[in-house]
C-alpha cells in the first residue's frame, strides 16, 4: 500500500521565501480538534470555549448568576436577563415591517415575521413535519422518542422540555417574573402575561374563518370553532356523552363523581357548579327578596292603574 503523503503549505516570511509548513493529516486534525474540546462531566457534550462550558453546566447546576433589580427574578444567562427587562421597562424596540407590531426581542421578531411568510424552516426527521420554531419542533419530536429528560426535584415529575420545567418549578416556588406594565399584576409564565396584556390593549389576533369572530387566545378560537365543525372531542368516560370544551366535561363528570368544590362561605353548602353557587348566594345577600319587593310594587301600580282606568 502507498504511503499517505503528508501534505504542506507554503507561508511568506518577511523576506517573502516560501517556507514548507507541514499540517496534520484530516484524522490527526480531528484527534486534535477533539482534545482541544472542553467536555462537560455531567452530560459529556463538548464545547469549543470553556466560557460555553461554563454557561451550558448551569443546566445541571441550576445557577442562576444574574439577577433582576425589578422583581428579583435571577437568570443562568445575562441576554436572558437583558432580555427580561423588557418587560418592566415597556421597551420593544424590534418592530415587523409587515405589520408594524412591536417586540422585546429581535428573535421573538423573527419568529412573528414568519407568520407572514408562511416559512417553517425547522422540519422532523421521522415525519417530515415541519415547524415555524425549533422549540416546536423539539416539543414535537418526543412525541416520537417519548423523552422526558427533566423532573421536578420537589415532586418528581418529568418533562420533555427544560422550559416546562422551569415554568412548572414555579408553581412550587411562588415565583412571578412576569409583571404586567399597566397594572403591575404578576404572572410566573411569560405566556401569561402576553395574553392578560390583551385586556389592556384589546388585541384580537385570532379570527374565525368561518364568522369573523375575534378572539384574544388561540385555545378560545379553536373551543369556538367547533360551533361550526360540531366537533365534540371531550367524551365522558362514565356514560359516553361528549362535549365541545373540556371545562364542560369536568363540570359533567361532577355528577358521577358527586364532587362539590364550591362551597358557599355563608353557611357552608357546596355545588358543583360556580354558577349554583352564585344563584344560592342571592338568598344571604338578599338580592332575591328585593326582586321579588320590586316585582309586588310593580304589580300593586299596574293594578292602581287599572282601577283607574275602569272609573
Amino acid at each position: 500500500r502507498k504511503p499517505e503523503e503528508t501534505p504542506f503549505i507554503f507561508i511568506l516570511t518577511r523576506t517573502e521565501t516560501a517556507v514548507p509548513m507541514t499540517f496534520s493529516t484530516s484524522r490527526e486534525q480531528q484527534q486534535d480538534d477533539h482534545r482541544n474540546l472542553y467536555s462537560c462531566p455531567d452530560c459529556e457534550k463538548r464545547f469549543t470555549t470553556s466560557h460555553s462550558l461554563t454557561v451550558h453546566q448551569r443546566v445541571h447546576t441550576r445557577e442562576k448568576p444574574y439577577s433582576c433589580s425589578d422583581c428579583g427574578g435571577r437568570f443562568s444567562r445575562q441576554s436572558h436577563l437583558k432580555r427580561h427587562q423588557h418587560l418592566h421597562t415597556g421597551e420593544k424596540p424590534y418592530s415587523c415591517s409587515d405589520c408594524g407590531k412591536c417586540f422585546t426581542t429581535s428573535s421573538d421578531r423573527t419568529v412573528h415575521q414568519r407568520t407572514h411568510t408562511g416559512e417553517k424552516p425547522f422540519s422532523c426527521s421521522d415525519c417530515g413535519g415541519r415547524f415555524s420554531q425549533l422549540s416546536s419542533l423539539k416539543k414535537h419530536q418526543h412525541i416520537h422518542t417519548g423523552e422526558k429528560p427533566y423532573f421536578c426535584a420537589d415532586c418528581g415529575k418529568r418533562f420533555s422540555l427544560l422550559d416546562t420545567l422551569k415554568a412548572h418549578e414555579r408553581i412550587h416556588t411562588g415565583e412571578k417574573p412576569y409583571s404586567c406594565s399597566d397594572c403591575g399584576k404578576r404572572f410566573s409564565q411569560r405566556s401569561n402575561l402576553k395574553i392578560h396584556q390583551r385586556l389592556h390593549t384589546g388585541e384580537k389576533p385570532y379570527s374565525c374563518s368561518d364568522c369573523g369572530k375575534s378572539f384574544s387566545q388561540l385555545d378560545k378560537l379553536n373551543s369556538h370553532q367547533r360551533i361550526h365543525t360540531g366537533e365534540k372531542p371531550y367524551f365522558c368516560s362514565d356514560c359516553g356523552n361528549c362535549f365541545t370544551q373540556i371545562d364542560t366535561l369536568k363540570c359533567h363528570q361532577r355528577i358521577h363523581t358527586g364532587e362539590k368544590p364550591y362551597s358557599c362561605s355563608d353557611c357552608g353548602e357546596s355545588f358543583s357548579q360556580h354558577s349554583s353557587l352564585k344563584k344560592h348566594q342571592r338568598i344571604h345577600t338578599g338580592e332575591k327578596l328585593k326582586s321579588l319587593h320590586h316585582l309586588i310594587l310593580v304589580k300593586e301600580v299596574v293594578s292602581e292603574l287599572d282601577q283607574i282606568k275602569k272609573m
